[in-house]
């Protein structure tokens, strides 16, 4: 019988705004301990060249509606996984950036463009067995998004997970700010939900649900 240790694996998700403990006031050391950072969009390419030079772990991202500027110029040191399955460590990581389409954007997609996408990487899901880690920037519809256009959220979401159930669905978009309402943890069945607003961190390993800890200046 093995009696190999299960790994774990500390995590750094981050979105939408700079974490001021992580730029403004950041101390030596501070992003020091991560094995990986995933980005949920909408940070800026100097921003995400700042983390993954300090954390020096992987940093994997996907474009939120506001980096149009990433696809010409995206950030050195950094991984964009949009429509791909990626394979970190044995983690099945899947990247669906962007938001639902209220204006003109290379990053705003319709429920139709974004069933779309899904639609194409069918065999790699199947070739794959499924994810453990679903990260988007857009929030699934009726799963902590609002009902206004620019942050509703995509029902196609919801049917990956309801098919695969991953471990986890990272997104960003929905600023905790936007009301007091908004959770930072919560679940859909036993996928663990994380809206990554500014930053917070988890521990991936075997088992359920890890604590998911809000980092705060």
């Amino acid at each position: 019988m093995s009696t190999e240790q299960p790994k774990q694996y500390r995590i750094l998700a981050v979105a939408d705004e700079p974490s001021p403990l992580f730029y403004d006031y950041y101390t030596e050391g501070r992003l020091s301990g991560y094995d990986l950072i995933l980005s949920a969009g909408d940070l800026s390419a100097r921003y995400l060249e700042f983390l993954v030079t300090m954390a020096n772990c992987p940093l994997l991202y996907v474009r939120g509606n506001h980096d149009d500027s990433l696809i010409e110029h995206p950030p050195e040191g950094c991984i964009c996984i949009e429509n791909q399955i990626y394979n970190w460590n044995g983690i099945r990581i899947m990247g669906l950036g962007g938001s639902y389409r209220y204006r003109n954007g290379e990053n705003m997609y319709t429920e139709w463009q974004m069933r779309k996408r899904i639609l194409r990487k069918w065999f790699a899901l199947r070739r794959s067995g499924g994810i453990d880690i679903l990260l988007t920037h857009a929030p699934a519809r009726h799963l902590n998004d609002l009902e206004t256009i620019p942050h509703r959220g995509f029902v196609c979401f919801r049917e990956l997970l309801e098919r695969y159930q991953p471990r986890y669905f990272i997104h960003g978009h929905v600023h905790r700010n936007y009301e007091i309402s908004i959770p930072q943890k919560s679940f859909f069945g036993d996928t663990v939900v994380i809206n990554a607003f500014e930053a917070c961190k988890f521990d991936y390993c075997q088992g359920i649900a890890e604590a998911v800890e809000t980092i705060r200046i």
